[in-house]
Parts: structure tokens; C-alpha cells; sequence
């Protein structure tokens, strides 16, 4: 197994601040650990509240010149971007694993997805538009004038190294803002590999800013208290961004909130059962189920539940468990030692309240942050795992009887970032779209991200959306200018 570490050379594990990589000020460090064997992969820079200043102040003082770059010049350096990510995408892709555990075959399509929200946007750089129009009652004219928020402070999650970076970078670039990213101390390396592509593509100095800490608290209260940051985008868990809306409001600050999730995927009778198990699979196990859209709760009609449950439960018990490095591997680590603790409550909570375990539902002795693909079936109505977001690749399946129950169940959590619903039937489909309160819904589809569609949810799942046009007007402010014109 080759050493995917060498693509990132020691210069390159520190913070990237004003087109310089540099330390801490304080000397300060950490480091960062394989999920699968627990051994330390390297050290990171680990920054403090002055440095976070510090890529404050570069980020603002690039501002100006970066608004003033022509469209096609910002669409060509996202594009740049593209092309590089696609041509070092193994390394990329080893890199994810290493650090954050995910099958290689994952990391690949990772890469893959995150790349792609740099072309996307930068096809929409060039595509910012106003409107020139006549007042209604005449006398004047109405022009508007899209313009860039300003710099960025972007909070990124350890699930997604790469994507969910790109999926903040790429519309913020393309919209002319600057950036100042501070990724998950459990996975800082893909970014910072991330910032030195960009540096190579030649995306100007001080445009893209990496802060590596872990004391992410304080570092990130200084970035929102201080006025010359004009946006925050975060993903993560819903706790979280309840305290960081709180900051923001301080300084009224434009916001992209994707949250936690509890996604409710749900098999009407009349399903096609194997595009139903096709979609369960994924919508459960992508990313080893550690993804905010995972399908947490599996609501079966009872007419197929049992045909359902056996075909599922079969194929969960094929997919193979071990580093994600190692060739046929399906299911690798999970983040870390509390991911695999909280997991392994929520199925001893279920099993205490009566679920019965079918596949799975032991953590494994030896090494590494594992635990193997797991279903249950007769989950009651209390278990814990019905209202917490697992994270994890652990499936529960209830039954149920008619629509009008499945979707107040399905709508009875605080959350609402996306749903996933199995039926033949379009008007049926179309009644869930309208009822189920999400802000994105799969139907017959167990795979729904795309950089060219709205991500995002409603409820506690967030505000705002990434990717798609929609994601570009997030970065945008907007002038109406009125001008006299009798």
C-alpha cells in the first residue's frame, strides 16, 4: 500500500494565508490520524485567533482586485481547477482515505463530485446578470447591479473534505468574493492539497485562505465578530449552527446553513423492489452512511416489508469491512471513537426497546474506528435511533399501513434536508413531493447531490442552497439603482 502522503509535502501542512504557507504564530500544532489504525499520518499548523485574523486581513485586502477580475479570467481559474483535480484525482482520492476513512472507490467519486462544482461554476462566473427595465408607472428606469458580498468564512465538515470545500469556494470565486476556509481538524490535509492546487492553477494571493486549528471556537468567533467578514457558510450539526446564527446576527451577516438531517426513505407497495434495495443501498451506505442526507429511517409498506427487509438485510451482509486502502473493500472506518460509541448506543437502545438485529449490530474487536454494516427490523416507534441522526451504517426498518401515516411520521423531526420515496405510481410521487417537509426528495432515486441542482433543507436542516444557479446568488449582493428617465 504506497504512501499517499507524499503528495503533500511538509511546507504544505501549514496555513495558507496571503498566497504564503506559514505556521502558527505561536508554534502551535496538532496532529492527524488514520481512522482505520489510529496512527498519526502528520501535523498540522494549528492556528489561533491572531492568525485567523491574519487570513482575515488578507482575504479583505485582495478583495477589491478580485471583484474587479473580469468574469472569463475567474471562470478559467475554476475551470483550471477542474482540470487539475481530474488529473491528480488518485492522489486526491488516496488522500481522503487515509485521513478520513472512506473506501478508495468513495474517495474516487468524491473527487469526482467536488471537482465538478468548480466547472459548474465556472460556466455560471460568466453568467452573473442585472436587469434594465421600466418602472410600471413610467418615469423612470429600475437597473440592478449584482455585486460580490465580500469575504467568506467558510466552516467545513470532516465527512466531505474535498466536496464540501468546493461547494463553498467554487460560487464564492465565481461570484468574485474571497475566502477564508477552515476545514475539520479530524480531516485538514484534502483541503490544504486543495489550496495548493488552486495556488497552482493561479488563483491570485490572499483569494484562498486555509486555517487549520483546533480550537475552532474561539478562531472562528474572532473571523464573525470582526466586521470586514460580510458571509458565513457551515455545514454541519445542527447544534452548531444554532450557535454560529447566533454570532452572525451580531454583525447581521449573510448566511448558508446546511444542517443535520434525518432523511426518511420510505417503500410504497407498488415499488419496483430492485430499484427500491438498489436506492436503499446507497442512500444508506454512501459515504458509510456518515452523510447528512443518509436515509436514517426506512419506512417499508407492509404488503412488500418482509420481501423488502430480506433483500436488503442480504445485500448489507455481503459488503466487506477493512482499511479503506485495501483492494475489494466496501465499508471502511468511521470518523472516530465517539462516531462509533454514539452507533453502537443507538442499536443497544433499539435492541432494549425491542428491535430485533438481522445483520450486524456487534462493533468488531481490534484496531480502527469500525463497525459493520448493520439492520434491524420491528424498530419501535421510541428508539432513539428514530430521532438522532446515526451517522453510521446502521439501517432501521419499520412498517407502515397508508400514506397520510407514513408522512407524519416521516415530518415528525425537527429537520427536513432531504427524503427518498420508492412508488410506480406518479401522482402518488407527486403527493409526497408537496407533503413530505424536505428541501430535496428523491423519488426512485437513492443518489440525489448534484453541483447543478439546489442543496439544502428546510426546518432546522438549514438555510440557503449550494450548487446550481441558486448557489451563485448567495455570494451576490444586490444594487437597485433608479434612474430618472421621463
Amino acid at each position: 500500500m504506497s504512501d499517499p502522503m507524499n503528495v503533500l509535502a511538509p511546507e504544505h501542512r501549514l496555513l495558507r494565508i496571503g498566497g504564503t504557507w506559514r505556521g502558527a504564530a505561536n508554534g502551535a500544532t496538532f496532529t492527524v490520524e488514520d481512522p482505520a489504525n489510529g496512527k498519526v499520518i502528520a501535523e498540522v499548523a494549528d492556528a489561533g485567533v491572531a492568525d485567523g485574523l491574519d487570513a482575515l486581513d488578507a482575504a479583505s485586502k485582495a478583495m477589491a482586485d478580485w471583484a474587479a477580475t473580469p468574469p472569463r479570467k475567474r471562470s478559467e481559474l475554476l475551470a483550471a481547477t477542474h482540470r487539475a483535480l481530474i488529473e491528480r484525482s488518485e492522489e486526491v482520492a488516496r488522500l481522503i482515505t487515509l485521513e478520513m476513512g472512506k473506501p478508495l472507490a468513495e474517495a474516487r467519486s468524491e473527487v469526482a463530485y467536488g471537482a465538478e462544482f468548480f466547472r459548474w461554476f465556472a460556466e455560471e462566473a460568466v453568467r452573473v446578470e442585472g436587469r434594465y427595465s421600466t418602472a410600471p408607472g413610467g418615469g423612470y428606469r429600475i437597473l440592478t447591479v449584482p455585486k460580490p458580498v465580500g469575504p467568506c468564512v467558510f466552516v467545513t465538515p470532516w465527512n466531505f473534505p474535498l466536496a464540501m470545500g468546493a461547494r463553498k469556494i467554487a460560487p464564492a470565486l465565481a461570484a468574485g468574493c474571497t475566502t477564508i476556509t477552515k476545514p475539520a481538524a479530524l480531516t485538514p490535509l484534502t483541503m490544504l492539497f486543495l489550496a495548493r492546487i488552486m495556488e497552482e492553477a493561479g488563483v491570485p494571493p490572499g483569494v484562498v485562505n486555509v486555517v487549520t486549528t483546533k480550537r475552532a471556537g474561539e478562531v472562528v468567533s474572532a473571523l464573525l465578530s470582526d466586521g470586514r467578514t460580510r458571509k458565513l457558510s457551515f455545514t454541519g450539526s445542527t447544534e452548531v449552527g444554532r450557535g454560529l446564527l447566533r454570532q452572525a446576527a451580531d454583525n447581521v451577516l449573510r448566511t448558508s446553513m446546511e444542517l443535520g438531517g434525518n432523511a426518511a426513505l420510505i417503500v410504497c407497495a407498488d415499488a419496483d423492489l430492485d430499484v427500491a434495495v438498489d436506492g436503499a443501498m446507497v442512500a444508506k451506505m454512501r459515504n458509510i452512511g456518515e452523510s447528512c442526507i443518509a436515509a436514517n429511517r426506512i419506512y417499508v409498506e407492509e404488503p412488500v416489508r418482509e420481501e423488502f427487509t430480506a433483500r436488503f438485510a442480504e445485500r448489507m451482509a455481503a459488503l466487506s469491512v477493512g482499511h479503506g486502502l485495501d483492494d475489494g473493500v466496501d465499508v471502511g472506518a468511521l470518523i472516530d471513537e465517539t462516531s462509533v460509541a454514539k452507533v453502537d448506543e443507538l442499536v443497544a437502545d433499539a435492541v432494549d426497546r425491542g428491535a430485533r438485529i438481522l445483520v450486524g449490530g456487534r462493533r468488531p474487536d481490534g484496531p480502527g474506528h469500525f463497525y459493520p454494516p448493520t439492520v434491524l427490523a420491528d424498530v419501535p416507534e421510541d428508539a432513539r435511533m428514530l430521532a438522532e441522526e446515526i451517522f453510521g451504517p446502521v439501517a432501521p426498518i419499520v412498517s407502515f399501513t397508508s400514506d397520510d401515516e407514513v408522512m407524519a411520521k416521516a415530518n415528525d423531526t425537527e429537520h427536513g434536508l432531504a427524503g427518498y420515496v420508492f412508488t410506480r405510481d406518479l401522482q402518488r410521487a407527486l403527493r409526497f413531493a408537496e407533503g413530505l417537509e424536505t428541501g430535496m426528495l428523491g423519488v426512485n432515486r437513492g443518489l440525489i447531490s448534484d453541483p447543478s441542482a439546489p442543496f439544502g433543507g428546510v426546518k432546522q436542516s438549514g438555510t440557503g442552497k449550494e450548487g446550481s444557479h441558486e448557489g451563485l446568488l448567495e455570494y451576490l449582493d444586490l444594487t437597485y439603482v433608479a434612474i430618472d428617465l421621463p
